[in-house]
């Protein structure tokens, strides 16, 4: 959905939805739109299994299972399902650590690597697309205020 259409639109009608309402349904149009490009973009795997690599990636140690799900905003479950489809395809290793056996570290493969080589110029392209004509300040106020929201969402307690 387009909001900047659908706003003009007859048929849905945003007038009086609070700022933090419609900055919520936002956030869900967009991730699900960047999903589906991403997924069409990247073919052989979904954008939650890439997003899964670069997470992989950002640590300076494999990680495990725990730390991985924590860092994705996921249950171990879903992370692990996730993981178990990257294994099968051949993007991920699951090793047992070397000091503690009960865990296990979550290792890139070469087919990983290569597959983000070869992912890399498109990926940029379509990043570079995406924030075209967006002031840089802009972005970093959008990251401040996301990560406060994410802060402020991990304190939420439901009953």
């Amino acid at each position: 959905m387009d909001f900047n259409q659908e706003i003009q639109n007859a048929q849905v009608d945003f007038q009086g939805t609070e700022s933090p309402y419609f900055l919520l349904g936002l956030l869900s149009e967009f991730n699900n739109r960047y999903q589906a490009t991403a997924d069409t973009f990247f073919e052989e795997i979904s954008w939650k299994q890439f997003f899964a690599i670069i997470c992989i990636g950002l640590y300076k140690e494999a990680p495990t299972l725990k730390e991985l799900s924590e860092l994705m905003g996921s249950s171990h479950q879903n992370v692990k399902q996730i993981l178990l489809k990257l294994e099968s395809k051949g993007f991920v290793e699951m090793l047992p650590d070397k000091k503690d056996k009960r865990k296990q570290r979550i290792f890139w493969t070469e087919k990983t690597r290569v597959f983000c080589k070869e992912h890399d110029e498109g990926s940029t392209v379509i990043v570079g697309k995406i924030f075209e004509g967006i002031d840089p300040k802009n972005i970093e106020i959008t990251i401040k205020t996301i990560l406060q929201m994410d802060e402020n969402l991990k304190g939420v307690k439901i009953k």
